[in-house]
């Protein structure tokens, strides 16, 4: 080839190149015109605008597989509240029950008024004081209880996960689910579409044993859809309108660690609650299963019966998705952490706050609140946890003391405040659960659960490594780049 021809070729290509990123940095700008105008928070605008420029076309598709703004389209109603009337007539009946319960245990919660007050004119869903908790810590005590409790259904089993693989513990489960379905009993599943693992060979199984088996907000082309956000993260059941199991614990062998031949230990914590509560639990279901069937809700006594005397555990519950006007898990962690006169225990797998709770955390610990921070030392993501390394520093710097458990990876999403306030659920401590995915929280206002929860909480600390200033300080300095990097794309993870 001669040089003119090797000459003529660069050029061309060259030119190519150049027409090439032209068209890629304009779509970036109109896309980025686009993303600004939806008034998304500051942060997770900067952080889109950062991929759209960094990386032209790449990043417009990331945005538009997985970012997308669909929560001003309302995709998710919330079809029972559709009704006014209905909704009159619920909302009065929530505000006039907590009133009266904060009324009746002013002494013991007047710290926790606004708390209280929060998810109830937010959330809706009242303070009730007739109720029974049992913590279940991994799978191990969960699995047994949740069974035992199954096998005693009498009328109907509604369940609603985030992530159901099949193994043995969904062998086990399926195979009650399948004696209840013949006795008679009504058994509702709603699964969500992203996280769960069901072959079509099972869900036929499923449904020629008269299971009713639906999924949340269904995926036809999984790489394609941006359906990968908006996902029902949430781990519900309700036996006959009674007892009801929520928490951090899905429906996999892999949180079994005895028995099983797992690899990794999991450590997380779920609730197994009886009485008043579960009504909420039972209500955040039906309206649930109405969205994914559109079929009627079930408003008979047989789902919601009149509760004797379960116990005298407090417990409210919060639920949040992009259904909501407002954050209210987000919102309710922000409440109890500003309520902290004493101290706050925290334990989330993936650590990634907002500004608020950011500083919320850092106000506590300078004012010399006893704050602890647990997280894994062992991750399932590396992105995702070098964005949470990135807000060490300043914690660590503010007097937060920050462990990493050592053990296995820890799963748990739990927040001890004070001596009075717990919560545990399904709600990470990060962007996503703020914002992006349907979550359900228990909060319960009660000290001997507080007690046994901080038992807890410090048997894991003896499991962890606490992580030092100076240590931290040491790290080498393309560490904290990347951690930095994954910090200003934390947003949109």
């Amino acid at each position: 080839m001669h040089f003119k021809d090797l000459f003529v070729n660069v050029s061309e290509t060259l030119s190519f190149t150049t027409i090439l990123l032209g068209v890629g940095y304009l779509a970036a700008f109109i896309v980025s015109v686009l993303v600004i105008s939806e008034n998304r928070s500051p942060a997770k605008t900067l952080a889109y605008l950062l991929l759209f420029f960094l990386l032209p076309f790449l990043g417009i598709i990331i945005y538009y597989v997985f970012g997308e703004n669909y929560r001003k389209k309302k995709l998710y109603r919330l079809k029972a509240l559709e009704d006014e009337k209905l909704q009159k007539r619920l909302n009065a009946y929530v505000y006039q029950r907590s009133e009266e319960k904060l009324k009746e245990n002013e002494l013991q919660l007047k710290d926790y008024e606004k708390l209280v007050r929060l998810l109830t004119y937010e959330g809706r869903f009242p303070l009730t004081d007739n109720n029974h908790v049992q913590i279940l810590i991994n799978g191990e005590e969960k699995f047994p209880v949740l069974f035992d409790a199954l096998e005693n259904a009498k009328h109907h089993i509604h369940i609603e996960y985030y992530i159901i693989e099949e193994g043995f513990i969904v062998d086990r489960l399926f195979d009650i689910l399948f004696k209840k379905a013949a006795e008679g009993v009504e058994i509702r599943l709603i699964y969500d579409d992203f996280g769960c693992s069901l072959s079509k060979k099972f869900l036929k199984k499923i449904a020629e044993a008269n299971i009713r088996a639906v999924p949340f907000y269904k995926i036809h082309i999984p790489f394609l859809s941006n359906r990968q956000n908006y996902r029902d993260h949430r781990k519900i059941v309700v036996i006959d309108g009674e007892v009801g199991f929520v928490g951090g614990i899905n429906l996999s062998d892999k949180y079994q660690n005895e028995g099983m031949n797992n690899e990794l230990f999991w450590r997380d914590t779920h609730l197994k609650i009886e009485g008043e509560a579960v009504r909420s639990l039972q209500l955040f279901f039906a309206l649930n299963w109405s969205f994914c069937t559109d079929e009627g809700l079930f408003f008979q006594n047989e789902y919601f019966p009149k509760y004797e005397h379960a116990g005298d555990k407090k417990v409210q519950i919060a639920v949040s998705g992009p259904d909501s006007d407002h954050a209210s898990i987000m919102l309710s962690y922000l409440s109890a952490i500003s309520s902290a006169r004493k101290c706050v225990y925290l334990t989330t797998p993936y650590f990634i706050p907002n500004e608020s709770i950011l500083n919320a955390l850092k106000n506590a610990a300078l004012s010399r609140l006893d704050v602890k921070l647990l997280v894994p030392g062992i991750s399932d993501s590396r992105f995702v946890n070098a964005a949470s390394q990135s807000y060490y520093e300043e914690l660590l710097e503010c007097g937060v003391r920050i462990f990493r458990y050592k053990k296995g990876f820890v799963h748990a999403k739990t927040m001890i405040v004070d001596d009075v306030i717990s919560m545990v659920g399904t709600a990470n401590m990060d962007i996503r659960s703020f914002d992006l995915n349907f979550e359900v929280n228990a909060v319960v206002f009660d000290e001997e659960i507080n007690q046994q929860l901080k038992q807890v909480f410090l048997e894991d600390l003896h499991q962890s490594r606490e992580i030092s200033t100076a240590y931290w300080h040491r790290r080498r300095w393309f560490k904290h780049f990347f951690e930095s990097m994954c910090r200003l794309l934390s947003p949109i993870l």
